[in-house]
């Protein structure tokens, strides 16, 4: 599986345990910030789907643990969008540290009406931009 994208950051002291191993449920967060940068690189992402009254819910998510990531490890978080299908797309992701294996994951989610939380299609803009960024997806609008 090839990504197109990815982030780096830093493992904080705040997201380690009495350890200094990062705690599972950060690795939800780290994938949220590499989605949200993701995203933003199309017509303002997130923000832009909330200005047009569209909401994007998790429904739901998993991750593999590899090796662990520790206090101060610099980290890459690679994204990309595996699946845009009606209102629902999908994501899968890869941490690696210096080239090793840290874990994988990968989220799914629906837009649905900011105001009756009904399910919605994915704007044709978001659909298009992502067939662009990620050209063997499944993608359909």
């Amino acid at each position: 599986m090839e990504f197109g994208f990815s982030t780096e950051l830093k493992v904080r002291f705040a997201e380690t345990d009495a350890q200094g191993i990062a705690h599972h449920a950060v690795y939800l967060v780290w994938f949220e910030v590499a989605r949200i940068e993701y995203l933003a690189r199309f017509r303002g992402g997130y923000s832009e789907l909330q200005a047009e009254g569209i909401e994007a819910l998790t429904l739901d998510a998993s991750v593999t643990f590899r090796s662990p990531a520790r206090f101060d490890d610099r980290l890459v978080v690679s994204a990309r969008c595996s699946e845009v299908r009606g209102a629902r797309f999908r994501f899968d992701y890869r941490v690696e540290r210096d080239g090793e294996l840290v874990a994988t994951g990968a989220t799914g989610h629906a837009c649905a009406d900011a105001q009756t939380l009904r399910p919605t299609r994915v704007p044709q803009w978001l659909v298009e931009e992502i067939a662009k960024a990620e050209p063997t997806a499944p993608a359909s609008s």
